[in-house]
This record gives structure tokens, sequence and C-alpha cells, in this order.
């Protein structure tokens, strides 16, 4: 794993080690005076601001012998620029988001590998499945003096209240789908529950209808667990759980019930695990700096049974057609060919307001 530094509302921890090692550890990065990262990622989550100017969400500039200036705005509209200035030379990009409102959380990340003269500029909305790209041209490495500077406090620096946290990586990480399980969670087979982490591609496991399907293949990540990646503890005995589990929040559970029928007029819906988030069915536990998650990729966009509920299937939707979104992500090593197309999701997925209506419901 890669994580060497995160920032949020409750403090700033750097480690060259990694985030999670122990201190005896190998160093993922040079810790002497000028090390550098070569390559690297920038992740940052946030709201935008209702502005109808530029409005920075993150500012760093630094003069000297290594002049560093890095810029993230909130553009009017939905969109996001980059100004990355660094010795003589300076990038600006801008990605525009037409569809983001003011509630919806932004995901926005850099990666860079100045060896490659590569780098991308990405913004994602964790509900959404396609992320929006564009190119940053010859990045340039980063000091690692100047990458702890930009986590902590301090006179160089501005982050905007409307910002959750920033992290930052030694390598390359990737984009798209994630998983959303941890490792221990109990899958239902043919042959009892399994750990997660126990089963293979070729393995089958019961849809929420009894089917039994294959495992075409099963992705893991470490993550930090802020944001729109800090676990989710649902409840036993709500929602039929045998235990209690611990999810991402924008995990779907399935719903079906006389309300469900009533209320929208289907036979069952998916609810993001965020919006069982009551305190009492569902609340979000501390925990530390990383979370590893684990999912399952099936022919289709299903609904399995894990620890006597039913949670969705990994969906990619179309991502096998898009060569370079496909590189990027967790499957970018996978055969394409061994790759679904999952065209729509298994059932519809309620909105935030129709979401938490019905989980009151449900858990009253």
């Amino acid at each position: 794993m890669g994580w060497i530094g995160l920032s949020d509302r409750e403090g700033t921890r750097f480690a060259a080690q990694g985030l999670a090692r122990a201190a005896t550890s190998p160093d993922l990065v040079d810790m002497s005076p000028d090390g550098l990262m070569v390559r690297g990622t920038l992740v940052m989550e946030t709201r935008l601001p209702t502005t109808r100017t530029l409005e920075p969400l993150f500012l760093f500039e630094q003069d000297g012998t290594w002049p560093l200036h890095f810029a993230i705005h909130a553009i009017p509209g939905g969109g996001v620029g980059l100004v990355l200035g660094q010795g003589d030379g300076v990038v600006h990009q801008t990605l525009n988001h037409s569809q983001v409102s003011r509630t919806d959380t932004l995901r926005i990340t850099y990666l860079w590998d100045a060896p490659r003269r590569w780098g991308k500029l990405v913004i994602e909305r964790p509900q959404d499945e396609k992320p929006l790209l564009v190119d940053v041209p010859a990045p340039k490495p980063l000091r690692v003096r100047d990458a702890r500077s930009l986590l902590h406090d301090g006179p160089l620096r501005y982050v905007s209240p409307e910002v959750f946290f920033l992290a930052l990586s030694s390598r390359l990480e990737p984009i798209g789908p994630m998983p959303a399980l941890l490792p221990s969670t109990p899958i239902e087979t043919p042959d009892g529950y399994r750990k997660l982490s126990e089963l293979r591609r070729g393995d089958v496991v019961l849809t929420e209808a009894g089917t039994a399907v294959p495992v075409l293949h099963k992705i893991k990540h470490t993550v930090p667990a802020r944001g729109s990646w800090k676990p989710v503890r649902l409840r036993a005995p709500y929602f039929d759980l045998l235990q209690d589990i611990d999810v991402a929040p924008g995990l779907r559970m399935l719903l079906r019930g006389s309300e469900v029928e009533y209320l929208f007029g289907k036979e069952a819906v998916l609810i993001p695990s965020r919006h069982l988030n009551n305190g009492t069915a569902a609340y979000q536990p501390d925990c530390g700096p990383l979370v590893t998650y684990m999912h399952l990729l099936l022919p289709n966009h299903e609904t399995v049974r894990a620890a006597g509920t039913n949670l969705e299937s990994l969906f990619i939707g179309r991502l096998r057609r898009d060569r370079q979104q496909l590189a990027l992500s967790l499957l970018g090593a996978v055969d394409r060919n061994t790759l679904p197309e999952h065209a729509k999701r298994a059932y519809q997925v309620l909105g935030s307001f129709d979401a938490t209506v019905l989980a009151e419901r449900r858990v009253a």
C-alpha cells in the first residue's frame, strides 16, 4: 500500500513507511532533505461552495529555490480547476461537471508520473460510475518535504471549510469502480456462508433470488477511512442481519416489502448505506486511517446474500469499452474479454430524501 499522508479536521498524519505499517517498516518514500516523489496521487474530497466566482478549495504557495504553486479551485457551474506551478513551468487544467449540485460530494484526484511525463486530473462523484479526467502534461516530481507541507497547517496553505480530507499516496492509485465490503463479510454460497476473503474466481455465490452465480473476479483495495470511504456499521438484527457488518457508505442494500410498493411502486429498491446511518440501525464507528475493502464482480449486477441481508455486487457499467478508464481502474490488469457489461442496475436506486424516509420507516 502506498498511502503516506492524511489530513482532515481531526489532524494530520504523515509516515514515510506508510500509514498502516510499523515504524520499523522500510520507507515508501525517501525522507532525505531533497528526496523526490517521482510519482504519486493526491486525493481530496469536498463539496463545491455556492459561488458565482472562482473560489479556492485548496491553495499552497512556496517560493525559494524550489518554488511550488498548487491550487484547486471551484469554478461556477460545477467545474474544478487545477493550477500547478513547479519551477518555471505552469500547468492550467479544468474539468466541468454541470450535473454537480451543492450537496454532492466530489472526489478530486491528481496523479503524476514524472519519468513517463504523464499526469491526470480526475473528478468523480462517488455515487456515479463514470469519472471525468483530463491530461496534465509532463508533471514534475514533488519533493517529499513539500508533500508533507501540503498536508500540514501553516502560512503556506489554505484549505476550504468545504474540504473533508486530503490524502497522499506514493503510488498511482486507481480510479473508477471501488470495492465496498470488508474481507471478513460472510457471503452465502450453496455450501453455506464463507468469508469474502476466502472466495476465488470461479466460486459460486447465491443471489437474493436464490440463484447460484459464478464469481468472475474479486477486487481489493486499501483507501483512507474518511469521507465517502469511512465505513458504516450495519447492526443486527436490523435489515435481517445475522451479525454486524461494516460496509462503505456507497454500498447499496436491497429492500423490499409493502412500504416499498406503496411509496415507490416497485417490488424492491436499492438504498445506499450512508442513508441508513441514523445511530440506531447503523452508525460510523471510530476507525484507523485506512480501511481495506473487497468486492465481487458477477456476470450481471446482482444482489448477493451477505450476513442474512442482500447487498449489491460490483457494478461496472460498460467499463470494458473505455480502454483509458479501464487501464486506470482496479480491473486494469484483467483481460477485458473476461469482463461483463452491466447495462443498468438490477433495481432502482433511491435518492437521498426517499432513501432516508424509507430507512426511518424500516427501523422505527
